[in-house]
C-alpha cells in the first residue's frame, strides 16, 4: 500500500483546452498519465495536487473525473487555482457517488489516515493573488482545520500553490506547517522554466518537492510504501 503524489494533470477530455499545445513535453500528456500510473496499485493512495481539470462545472467535467477515477488507487483531491469546477465537498462528494467514481475523495478541510501518517491539505496562497486577504485568510483557516483533524499523528501535507519559491516566502503557511510538525509538503502549480525556481528539499524545518505533472514526466511521485 503505497502513496504517491502528482499535480497538475490539466484534463480537458470534453473540452477545447488540451495542455498538448504547449509542448515542453505536454504532448500526448493524457496517455503519459495513463502510462504513469501503471505503477500505481490498486490499494495505494495517490494525492492529486489541484488543478486536475480545465472543466468550468462537474458535469463538464465528467469524462475529466471519469478518467482519474479509472486509474488504479485511491485518489485524494485538492482544489487548485484553476480548478473552476470545484464546488461545496457535500455537492462533490454526491456527484462522485452518482456517477460511481468510488476511487475519487476530497482532501478539504480534513485529513486522512495513511499507515501512522495523517495525510492533510489545501489549495494554499501565493503571491499572483496580490490584495484579496479573505481568501488568503479563510486558505489558513483551512490548513489549520486539516492539521488540527490530524490530532498527533505525523503528518504529511500537500499543497497546490508552493508555499516557498525562490525569491518569495508565505511565512504564515510556513509558521502552521512547521508549528504543526509537518514532516514534508509537496505541491505544484509551477511549469516549464519555473521548475528551476522550486525549492527541492530542507527549508526551515520541513522537506519540501514539487509534483506538477510536466516536472515528474506524468509519473506520480513515490513518497513512501
Amino acid at each position: 500500500m503505497a502513496l504517491y503524489a502528482i499535480g497538475d494533470t490539466h484534463l480537458s477530455l470534453a473540452s477545447d483546452k488540451p495542455m498538448d499545445v504547449f509542448g515542453g513535453g505536454w504532448e500526448g500528456y493524457v496517455d503519459k498519465l495513463r502510462e504513469g500510473f501503471a505503477q500505481v496499485e490498486d490499494g495505494d493512495t495517490v494525492v492529486l495536487c489541484g488543478d486536475l481539470s480545465w472543466a468550468m462545472g462537474l458535469e463538464e467535467g465528467r469524462e475529466d473525473f471519469a478518467f482519474l477515477n479509472s486509474l488504479p488507487g485511491r485518489k485524494l483531491m485538492l482544489k487548485g487555482n484553476h480548478d473552476y469546477w470545484w464546488n461545496t465537498a457535500a455537492k462533490m462528494n454526491r456527484f462522485f457517488q452518482e456517477n460511481g467514481f468510488a476511487s475519487l475523495n476530497i482532501l478539504h478541510n480534513n485529513c486522512y489516515e495513511y499507515g501512522a501518517y495523517a495525510l492533510c491539505g489545501t489549495r494554499g496562497w501565493f503571491y499572483e493573488e496580490t490584495g484579496d486577504q479573505k481568501v488568503f485568510r479563510r486558505e489558513l483557516i483551512r490548513l489549520e482545520a486539516s492539521l488540527k483533524a490530524a490530532g498527533e499523528r505525523p503528518k504529511l501535507c500537500f499543497l497546490h500553490y508552493p508555499p516557498c519559491y525562490q525569491g518569495y516566502v508565505c511565512r504564515e503557511i510556513i509558521e502552521l506547517l512547521e508549528r504543526y510538525g509537518v514532516e514534508r509538503c509537496f505541491y505544484g502549480h509551477l511549469h516549464g522554466g519555473s521548475h528551476r525556481l522550486a525549492v527541492e528539499g530542507r527549508y526551515g524545518q520541513v522537506d519540501y518537492h514539487l509534483v506538477a505533472a510536466d516536472y515528474l514526466g506524468f509519473r506520480p511521485q513515490k513518497i513512501c510504501g
